[in-house]
């Protein structure tokens, strides 16, 4: 498929979805409703299946469970989905004070202290047999930073100065060991010891590195270290790490950004040159809206106004591009054409909110349309009904594409996370009715 082609049938794609969202334009009380069914979803079924599930009563979390329910007890178990959960029950904590969510948090806080610390270098282990052992000893940047999110919004949940000081650790350690002083932004993948990975393409028989690089940066690290440092810094507003998440802010908007397109550029060498053309379209509707909420956590009125109408900007053209008529957000692409045309849970989860956020800026009632849409799609194709939980992954005719309910990378971060944003800002939509 010619460039020229695929950029027409984008067109045509954003007019059928406009189309089919303008055939259902809500009324301003359809935020009441949209407000029940997402928090219906969070709390009768993301929350609880987790808990039910994933939980090891023998302390931690299985490393996978499938759609059936079946547990592979003897799966590796990754940080980053222990984590993620710490963060999502922690925030799930704030906003409802339930005993339970604190009760998942505690066991999550555990676990990844207890597991997958490591007590010689420091920082966190990427992931540990069943048993508890270290199994892959590599520090990866990906799951420090979340690690940092997860032990703040903990603190932040408890006020309990154990888990801050705690990703104050795990900041120090990124600062002191990844931070790139000479082209800026921060390396990504390190030995057990803290030093740089320099093994790439065929020195690794063509593997690439956890985020499936040939090189030392990404816009997916960097977008998650931009989440981290900016939760970091509410809990504790240090003038170090403003300026570091400055400069973060700064290269994702000159460097990772496309400016002429409105998409991120995937993979980037060291000095910043850039190493793909893949346009990853939740990526890019993510980094919308967590771009304005770093913006507006650092004060920065300018700022604020810039990354505002950028937010606009990237939203509109993920609605054009990467959504199909259903409201579904399509994977990747590339200037030649779709590579990747199926429909993963967490870009489905970050439109809801990217679009939502992008009205909120806007006023452009498309945008509103266009995360009901997003939400729509989500309850009639991603939400198991039988089971619980969405499904990680459907094709565009709407077959089940994942067999993966609960694994490394299938995790209640971003669904829960998507709700916990749609309800506060659908909240805050309704107070200005």
């Amino acid at each position: 498929m010619t460039s020229r082609l695929f950029l027409l049938l984008f067109g045509l794609v954003g007019v059928a979805h406009l189309r089919a969202a303008d055939a259902a334009t809500p009324a301003p009380a359809g935020l009441d409703a949209f407000a029940r069914q997402v928090e219906t979803e969070l709390r009768t079924d993301i929350l609880p299946f987790w808990m039910k599930h994933v939980r090891d009563p023998r302390g931690g979390f299985f490393g996978y469970v499938d759609n059936e329910l079946v547990v592979k007890p003897d799966a590796p178990r990754g940080a980053l989905l222990t984590a993620r959960i710490l963060w999502t029950y922690s925030a799930a904590y704030r906003r409802y004070r339930d005993p339970v969510y604190l009760e998942m948090a505690r066991v999550a806080y555990d676990d990844l202290l207890g597991r997958f610390w490591d007590r010689e270098h420091g920082g966190l282990f990427w992931s540990i047999k069943a048993d508890g052992t270290p199994l892959d000893t590599r520090k990866l940047l990906y799951v420090q930073a979340f690690g940092i999110y997860g032990l703040t919004e903990y603190y932040r949940a408890i006020n309990d100065r154990a888990p801050l000081d705690r990703a104050l650790d795990l900041y120090r350690l990124v600062e002191a060991h990844a931070h790139d002083r000479e082209h800026l932004g921060y390396f990504e993948e390190f030995t057990r010891d803290w030093q740089v990975s320099r093994a790439r393409g065929a020195d690794r028989g063509g593997q690439g590195s956890a985020m499936g690089s040939l090189d030392q940066k990404s816009q997916n690290v960097h977008l998650h270290l931009l989440e981290a440092y900016t939760n970091l810094y509410r809990a504790w507003p240090d003038a170090g790490l403003q300026k570091n998440l400055r400069e973060v802010v700064d290269l994702l908007l000159t460097r990772v950004l496309d400016s002429s397109t409105h998409h991120l550029r995937m993979f980037l060498a060291e000095d910043w040159t850039p190493r793909s053309d893949t346009i990853t379209y939740g990526h890019d509707i993510e980094f919308s809206w967590l771009l304005v909420e770093t913006a507006e956590a650092l004060g920065d009125d300018k700022l604020v106004a810039a990354t505002r109408a950028e937010a606009v900007a990237i939203a509109k053209v993920t609605l054009a591009q990467g959504v199909d008529p259903d409201g579904g957000v399509l994977c990747e692409a590339n200037p030649q054409g779709y590579t990747r045309p199926y429909k993963e849970w967490w870009a489905q989860a970050e439109a809801a909110v990217g679009f939502l956020n992008a009205y909120q800026i806007s006023g452009d009632a498309t945008c509103l349309q266009a995360s009901q849409h997003s939400w729509a799609f989500i309850e009639q194709r991603l939400v198991d009904r039988k089971n619980g939980e969405w499904y990680r992954a459907t094709a565009r005719d709407g077959r089940v594409e994942s067999d993966d309910k609960a694994s490394f990378w299938k995790c209640p971060y971003h669904n829960g996370r998507a709700c916990l944003q749609l309800l506060e800002r659908l909240d805050a939509l309704s107070r200005k009715r």
